[in-house]
């Protein structure tokens, strides 16, 4: 059955909105756990404007469940805390400083010979890799020949897709890159914009799906059915899509 790991960050936005440990970031990432999710992500960035490099460090000694640190590796001081922390997993985002959220894929071709160097980093310290892809086939291929261990699968335009309708269209070229990676041995991850909405369809149709990690909609939902309840319903999703 297909992980879920329960992205953070918004926990971290709305304690550092007022200051002070409120909530508790790190009982966040335990509690998530404890509630049945599979994993946890927190994607720290140079303005810890969230997630905070030293958040990091404190649910790393704690947490018991996959652990899984997104951010863009040209950050020195991202790749030093993977280093120093050794998560089961690093997946690495193509962002810009000061981004709002990521909003694309790696170009595996342009950046091929980079992410050759700074995939060998990681997994010669023994931390498994994922990188952020667009569900394009070209992409995909370029990902398998950069020794990466798993792709994530940006799932923004399959959201918007199917919010309008659409949902074959949707789906349809997430299938295809699935298939594709599958084919070239490479894990395959998902995420971004998945909600309650469409994750069953989207867990249902893709072939072969490893984990899919969600932050911003589980949180939100959170507010209204409750923390526990709402990591259960996520995961209800994912389990639903084996029987039907």
């Amino acid at each position: 059955m297909t992980k879920l790991s329960v992205n953070i960050n918004k926990f971290a936005t709305i304690r550092n909105s007022r200051g002070g440990n409120n909530p508790d970031v790190v009982k966040a990432a335990v509690d998530a756990q404890v509630f049945g999710a599979d994993g946890v992500t927190v994607h720290p960035r140079p303005d810890e404007r969230h997630i905070r490099y030293q958040d990091v460090r404190d649910i790393r000694q704690i947490i018991t469940t996959e652990f899984n640190i997104e951010g863009n590796p040209r950050e020195q001081k991202f790749v030093d805390l993977v280093l120093e922390t050794m998560p089961h997993q690093v997946t690495l985002v193509p962002d810009a400083l000061g981004q709002l959220t990521s909003d694309h894929g790696w170009d595996t071709i342009q950046h091929k010979k980079y992410l050759i160097d700074i995939i060998g980093v990681f997994k010669k310290a023994g931390i498994r890799v994922s990188i952020f892809v667009d569900p394009v086939i070209a992409m995909v291929e370029g990902a398998a020949e950069t020794g990466t261990d798993r792709i994530e699968l940006y799932t923004e335009g399959y959201a918007k897709l199917y919010a309008a309708g659409k949902q074959e269209e949707a789906i349809a070229p997430y299938i295809s890159a699935a298939k594709k990676a599958h084919e070239l041995a490479l894990g395959i991850n998902a995420g971004h914009d998945l909600d309650l909405t469409n994750l069953r369809f989207f867990a249902k149709h893709i072939p072969y799906l490893d984990e899919v990690s969600i932050g911003h909609a589980l949180v939100c939902d959170a507010i209204y059915l409750g923390y526990e309840n709402t990591v259960q319903m996520y995961k209800r999703q994912l389990a639903e899509e084996v029987g039907n």
